[in-house]
Formats: C-alpha cells, sequence, structure tokens
C-alpha cells in the first residue's frame, strides 16, 4: 500500500492580467511532487512567488489550468463539487494565518463542526472535540467564543477543528504568521505534536526560514517550480 498521501503529476497554473498586454505570471510550471505520510514540508518563496495559489490547487479550493493532483492515490479532477467537498472533508486539514473561526459559535462547536459536516451524530461529535481541545489546554475554554480567546488560544482551536477528522494531510499556510515569537512557537509545536500522534503529513507554507527549519523537507518556490533547499 503507497504511503503516498499528497502527489501532483505536471500541474500548471498561470493568471493573465486584466488587459491583454499584462503579463501572463506563471505560478506553477508542471509541477511533479509527492508528500510522504508523516511528512513534514516548507514551503518558501517571495511574496508574490504563488505559495498560497499552490496550496489551495493541493486543496482542491482552485482548479489548475493542467494537470492532475491525487489524494491517496486519487485524481480529483473528474469527481463533482459535492464528492470534492466530501472527500476534502475526510482527506485533508486546513489552517490558516487568521483561523477563521466561526465568531457565533464557541471553541467546542467550532471544532465539532468539521465532525458535523463529514455527517457525526452531535454528541460524539462534540465529545471527540473536548477531548481533543483538552491535550491543546484548552479545557477550560470550551465554551468561549472566538472573541474571547486570544490569539494563541484561536490557533490552537483552529489546529484542532484541522485534526478532528484524522486527516490524511494538513495544509497549513502562515498558521503562525499573526502571533508573537513564543506564542507562534508554543503553537507551532502543539501542530507538530498533533500531526505526529495522527500520522498526518504536514504542508507548510511560510515566510519564515526559522519556521521552515523545523521541518524535515524545505522546497522554495521559484518561477513555478519547487526547488529543495538544503
Amino acid at each position: 500500500m503507497s504511503n503516498v498521501v499528497l502527489e501532483t503529476k505536471n500541474l500548471s497554473k498561470a493568471f493573465s492580467g486584466i488587459t491583454a498586454n499584462d503579463k501572463v505570471t506563471q505560478v506553477i510550471k508542471n509541477l511533479n511532487f509527492q508528500v510522504l505520510a508523516g511528512e513534514t514540508v516548507a514551503i518558501v518563496g517571495a511574496s508574490g512567488a504563488g505559495k498560497s495559489t499552490l496550496l489551495h490547487v493541493l486543496g482542491g479550493l482552485e482548479k489548475a489550468d493542467s494537470g492532475s493532483v491525487l489524494w491517496a492515490g486519487q485524481a480529483i479532477e473528474p469527481w463533482s463539487v459535492r464528492k470534492l467537498g466530501m472527500e476534502r472533508n475526510k482527506t485533508l486539514g486546513f489552517i490558516y494565518q487568521f483561523h477563521h473561526l466561526l465568531p457565533e459559535f464557541n471553541a467546542l462547536d467550532n471544532v465539532a463542526m468539521a465532525l458535523r459536516i463529514g455527517g457525526e451524530n452531535k454528541k460524539i461529535a462534540q465529545e471527540k472535540s473536548a477531548v481533543l481541545l483538552k491535550q491543546f489546554g484548552l479545557e477550560h475554554r470550551l465554551n468561549h467564543r472566538p472573541a474571547e480567546l486570544s490569539g494563541g488560544e484561536r490557533q490552537r482551536v483552529a489546529i484542532a477543528r484541522a485534526m478532528v477528522t484524522n486527516p490524511k494531510a494538513i495544509l497549513a499556510d502562515e498558521p503562525t504568521g499573526n502571533l508573537d515569537q513564543d506564542t507562534a512557537d508554543q503553537v507551532f509545536e502543539s501542530l507538530i505534536h498533533s500531526k505526529a500522534a495522527n500520522k498526518s503529513a504536514l504542508i507548510i507554507v511560510t515566510h519564515s526560514m526559522e519556521l521552515a527549519h523545523k521541518c524535515s523537507k524545505v522546497l522554495r518556490l521559484e518561477k513555478g517550480e519547487l526547488i529543495q533547499c538544503d
């Protein structure tokens, strides 16, 4: 059984300007790479290089111009919107710089929402979410809404939401970029510990080389290609 959880084959995507004379930006160019189960991969690069776009294409949130994205060996391009959403909910976890928690729900229900979308019973979803939030040291914050939490607490809730479905891979876009250094370190350690316990792969986009070098592999996105860094 293959341990490749995320893969691209000849993947390309470009952005055109507003007018016909504007330059076409090749964000991804015939990209072929694999991410293995449990692997931790950092993607770095200059601002505007297309790192976030690559992450969105890998997660099926944006369509590539050509080529394929494969989740656990299955190409996602032929899938209907419904199937894509269902498979995404089971296969991937997403974490962003700005947590994107639902402001009207408390921490417990924000995490449980991912399970509820997948069809889980409300009581069981909340029980599983409470266990996970306790592991993140947030058992005293279950009933607090995002506005009542600190930045680090909100990000830990976001990580718990990404992990609660036991995803094969986590896609993280600058997950600590909005935090001070000490809090960022704590949040990143929480993420690494949780993903290791779950044997999930982690693909993280970051501007921080300090953060990138904590990962097992560092790739630089440059002119549409991924180049492995020493």
